[in-house]
C-alpha cells in the first residue's frame, strides 16, 4: 500500500536510489540532494513501506507562483496514479496561487496535460546546468 507524506528529511541513499531509478544525472549528488531537499518550500513523497518511490517538491514566492521542481516516480510504480496523487497534493497546497509553473520534458507533457497543466505558447525552457540528462 502507498503513503504519502510531507517530508524534508530523507538519507542520500534513498534519494540517490530514486533519483538514479529515472536516470536522473541529480541523482550522483545524493548529499547535495539531502540539502536541497531541505530548502524546498514543499515536498510531498509516496512510500512503498519504507522505499522512496515517488517526490515532488516545489518552491514558492510565497503568494502568486509556484515552482515545481522535481516530480519523479520509480518506473516500477509508474501508471498506478503516483504521480498524479503528488500532483494534485501540490495542487491544493497552492490553490490560493495564481500560478503553478514547471518545466517538462515533451515525452511527459502527456502526463502534465493530464494533471490539468497546459503547455506555453510562446515561452522556452533556458538554463545554465552543469548536469547532464
Amino acid at each position: 500500500m502507498i503513503t504519502y507524506k510531507d517530508t524534508h528529511e530523507f538519507t542520500a541513499e534513498e534519494l540517490q536510489d530514486l533519483f538514479l531509478s529515472v536516470e536522473w544525472s541529480s541523482g550522483h549528488f545524493p548529499d547535495k540532494l539531502v540539502i536541497a531537499m531541505k530548502h524546498f518550500e514543499t515536498v510531498y513523497t509516496a512510500w512503498d513501506g519504507d522505499k522512496l518511490v515517488g517526490l515532488v517538491c516545489a518552491m514558492d514566492d510565497s503568494i502568486m507562483t509556484a515552482y515545481i521542481h522535481y516530480m519523479l516516480v520509480r518506473p516500477e510504480y509508474q501508471k498506478m496514479g503516483i504521480g498524479k496523487a503528488l500532483i494534485e497534493k501540490m495542487k491544493a497546497h497552492y490553490k490560493d496561487y495564481l500560478r503553478i509553473v514547471l518545466v517538462a520534458y515533451d515525452k511527459e507533457l502527456g502526463f502534465y496535460k493530464h494533471c490539468g497543466f497546459e503547455k506555453a505558447k510562446d515561452d522556452s525552457a533556458m538554463f545554465i546546468t552543469s548536469l547532464w540528462t
